[in-house]
């Protein structure tokens, strides 16, 4: 007997709708590799029609206030809470979580983080108005950019569509959304949710491929192009929107480094950092994936980062031991596995470096040390939960080693010693430096890198301010 296949479809201008040509992607549960439901593969008749619905939505929602904005918002949290089940099932299903933990971690930050933003919608700030010139008043309006194209990732799907249209929304944009080819049923759930609380065209979503993506930041209606992504998607991204000198917003992905000085308590800082690295099976821009431990205590700390990494678990969502789930694809599962391959000779896998069953994309947690700066897997970001391990003598050495790749967006330190960690926190080349911990967030407090990293903030008033846009208004006395 075949099943069914469940058909995710586009929202736009308050309707579902197929794609306009009927084309489809297959969607795979990465717990099982078995094709669950298709999804459109929007073209630019799709594209069009979205961007249309959130152009004619736009001056209504822009002119509503502030105090209006924060009702619908908080509407969506209150919503979002009350379909918390349903949005858990359509993660896990697009994902592979673990349940519980997706239940525990990313429900209540994401309602948080709209909360926060229908709060930050009535506290926009710029200058009080002044007399800077005889004879004239001005004063600074902050207005919505207008319509926004943002493109989620897989690795989040649902907390980064959060972290995109809650900001966007709350400072009066409309938005076309498109979340990630593998991953688009919990962001199709949402657009039910959000679609019985906003006015139709304020909120559209459109799923598809790189290719659709291209066809939105390339539209000539959106003001604004956002993506968390690859820096490559990025660098592509970046190059289309300056063809009409759209406003970009980046979040492209991190190599953090992990900074552990001989004072640590050991014990602690491997249990710490083995669930930051592991958590969310190490597809996390900000997971501690590159350790540099001082060389007194190197050989002691890799012992007990490979034992924890072998009493750490991965399997089915239903399973309540386990820490994490499944890479969330055969390519993401390959290019993990490329890079164990590829290691050099000098290298030495302390534990994992294998594929886990042979049913969907699961990986064990792994742990490289013996490595060099310059080797592949410490440079380049694996997105996968892999750990590798250097050593260093000295801080001059350690903020070398850590400042020397082209991410730069999370990083953290573990001392005792107070001094060490306020020049260490000054010193590093990263958008966020965490003091013994790594990994948590929270909706007042800015996320967002430097370098091939990005640019732009998610998160906190930063990150509400950057779907505004400045107006300097002057008006004479005379």
């Amino acid at each position: 007997m075949t099943t069914e296949l469940r058909r995710l479809r586009n929202y736009i201008n308050g309707e579902f709708r197929d794609a306009a040509d009927g084309r489809t992607i297959e969607v795979v549960n990465p717990a099982t590799g078995e094709v669950y439901a298709t999804s459109p593969l929007s073209g630019q008749a799709d594209v069009d029609a979205a961007m249309e619905a959130a152009a004619a939505a736009f001056p209504a929602w822009r002119d509503s206030t502030p105090a209006e904005r924060q009702r619908v918002l908080l509407k969506i949290a209150d919503a979002f809470e009350d379909r918390a089940a349903d949005l858990i099932a359509a993660e896990v299903e697009n994902t592979g979580k673990p349940v519980a933990l997706t239940a525990s971690e990313e429900i209540p930050p994401m309602v948080d983080q709209i909360r926060f933003f229908a709060g930050a919608a009535r506290m926009l700030e710029g200058k009080s108005a002044g007399e800077y010139m005889e004879g004239m008043t001005s004063i600074i309006r902050r207005e919505p950019v207008g319509v926004c194209a943002q493109v989620a990732p897989w690795n989040y799907p649902m907390m980064m569509a959060v972290w995109k249209f809650a900001p966007a929304l709350a400072a009066g944009n409309t938005v076309v959304l498109k979340p990630s080819d593998t991953t688009p049923a919990s962001t199709v759930l949402m657009a039910e949710i959000i679609g019985q609380i906003v006015p139709k065209g304020v909120f559209n979503v459109v799923c598809g491929d790189r290719e659709t993506g291209k066809a939105m930041v390339e539209h000539p209606t959106p003001a604004m192009a956002s993506i968390t992504g690859s820096v490559r998607a990025g660098m592509q991204v970046a190059e289309s929107a300056s063809k009409d000198v759209k406003r970009v917003h980046l979040e492209l992905g991190g190599k953090a480094p992990v900074v552990v000085f001989e004072d640590t308590d050991i014990d602690k800082a491997v249990e710490d950092i083995a669930v930051a690295g592991y958590f969310n099976a190490g597809q996390d821009c900000t997971a501690a994936t590159r350790v540099l431990v001082h060389e007194s205590i190197h050989d002691e700390f890799v012992a007990a980062l490979a034992k924890a990494a072998a009493e750490t678990k991965t399997g089915q969502p239903d399973d309540e031991d386990v820490l994490y789930g499944p890479l969330n694809n055969a390519n993401q599962l390959k290019q993990v596995a490329g890079f164990i391959e590829r290691l050099p000779a000098h290298a030495k896998v302390e534990a994992g470096g294998h594929r886990v069953g042979d049913k969907g994309y699961f990986y064990a947690p792994t742990v490289v040390s013996g490595l060099t700066q310059d080797d592949e897997i410490v440079q380049n970001e694996v997105f996968g939960p892999v750990i590798t391990v250097q050593s260093f003598t000295d801080e001059a050495q350690a903020l070398e080693f850590a400042n020397g790749v082209e991410y730069a967006l999370a990083s953290s330190v573990w001392t005792k010693d107070h001094a060490r960690a306020m020049r260490m926190s000054k010193a590093l080349d990263f958008g966020c430096v965490w003091i013994n911990t790594h990994i948590p967030l929270v909706a007042e407090m800015p996320h967002g890198g430097y370098k091939k990293s990005g640019y732009g903030k998610d998160l906190s008033a930063y990150g509400f301010e950057d779907y505004t846009r400045i107006k300097h208004v002057m008006t004479s006395l005379g």
